[in-house]
């Protein structure tokens, strides 16, 4: 009797399972409509009773199959983004005035052999470890930055120590300009970068070439944007003034040597982008130290607005003071002086460091005071 109810149950159990197996493959089984197989018929299950071991059949279980609930597919989960890992900056390559150099991002010890450059990097918050200088008159404004005490003694831009540079063991040296020469010799030393303004092309595109390259270089260029931003805005704002302003002169003495500056020249931004009307367009452009003038030649160009540099207060030479040198009746007849129009400009900002952040901004306001 215990063995029959067993197999009873056991038959009842194995129906109600293919029933359910059938309803659940139903329900989930592909479809025609979602591009899938179409199921194959389902196969009729007949239910019999496990024989017994009494004459009497027991009675067949007929179960009702329980109706599947369909099983919702579950909701993808998106694999989780993989977060990009960010290498730090080792190196940056510099396109430069004397080439193009792999060097070190952010260097550690830095070696300038220019004074602008340092004058730069200083505006930008940038230390350097040594000076190759030039041994002339500084600004009392930059005395502190140019002839840093911490400095070590590396010689000067005419004769530098290259041994005392190397056993520094810079990650990088900066030339530039007066030291361009060097960039060969102090490439055996260290990378090395020519940050040269080319007064000769477009100047402030080389300007801003640069400047913009200081900025990859020690990873501060939203600074050097900002200051070229301000920088801009001063030279639009002088420039639109300066065309009814009359035309405009450039002069350096040395000694009681006159000198004279137009477009394209060494000074000429003054007029290529300052927008003053130049004096003289004749004047030769390529010539360091400008065309040699008379005073004679200063009455008949007959500027509004004259410009004098002093060269020999730049390299701290001897000599008679520019404003006795130009204080004479022939000078004294042009419309600039007539009209207090002649401008001695800063002449370590104009004729030393003029490529530089600071000393630009001393040029943009010297021209700025030549305005009527």
């Amino acid at each position: 009797m215990i063995k029959r109810k067993f197999r009873q149950a056991v038959s009842a159990i194995a129906v109600l399972g293919a029933a359910a197996a059938l309803a659940v493959a139903a329900a989930c089984g592909p479809s025609a409509d979602d591009g899938g197989v179409p199921p194959a018929p389902a196969p009729t299950v007949v239910a019999t009773a496990a024989p017994t071991m009494a004459p009497t059949a027991a009675p067949t279980a007929t179960p009702m199959p329980p109706t599947a609930t369909p099983t919702p597919s579950p909701t993808a989960t998106p694999a989780p983004t993989a977060t990009p890992t960010v290498v730090p900056l080792s190196e940056v390559a510099i396109t430069h005035y004397s080439g193009t150099d792999t060097v070190p991002f952010n260097p550690e010890t830095v070696v300038v052999a220019d004074v602008a450059a340092l004058l730069s990097l200083n505006d930008l918050g940038v230390g350097v470890d040594a000076l190759v200088g030039l041994v002339t008159p500084v600004s009392d404004e930059y005395e502190a930055v140019v002839n840093n005490p911490g400095f070590p003694s590396v010689g000067t831009a005419w004769e530098p120590d290259y041994e005392a540079i190397n056993a520094l063991e810079p990650d990088l040296i900066i030339v530039a300009s007066r030291t361009s020469r060097l960039y060969p010799e102090m490439q055996r030393i260290a990378p090395t970068v020519d940050l040269t303004v080319d007064w000769g092309k477009d100047y402030m595109d080389y300007f801003r070439e640069q400047h913009r390259s200081m900025g990859e270089i020690f990873g501060v260029s939203e600074k050097v944007e900002a200051r070229l931003a301000e920088l801009d805005a001063k030279i639009a704002g002088i420039s639109a003034r300066t065309a009814g302003a009359g035309k405009a002169l450039i002069v350096m003495t040395s000694g009681a040597e006159v000198t004279a500056y137009g477009p394209g020249s060494r000074f000429g931004f003054v007029h290529d982008l300052f927008g003053y009307a130049a004096a003289d367009l004749d004047l030769e452009r390529e010539a360091t130290h400008g065309d040699a003038v008379s005073f004679e030649y200063i009455l008949e160009m007959e500027p509004e607005a004259l410009f004098v540099i002093d060269r020999d207060a730049a390299i701290g030479q001897d000599g008679e003071a520019v404003q006795q040198v130009l204080d004479n009746e022939l000078v004294a007849q042009t419309p600039a002086w007539r009209n207090g129009r002649v401008v001695y400009v800063d002449s370590f900002a104009w004729y030393i460091a003029a490529s530089s952040l600071p000393s630009f901004f001393q040029v943009a306001d010297d021209v700025e005071s030549s305005l009527p």
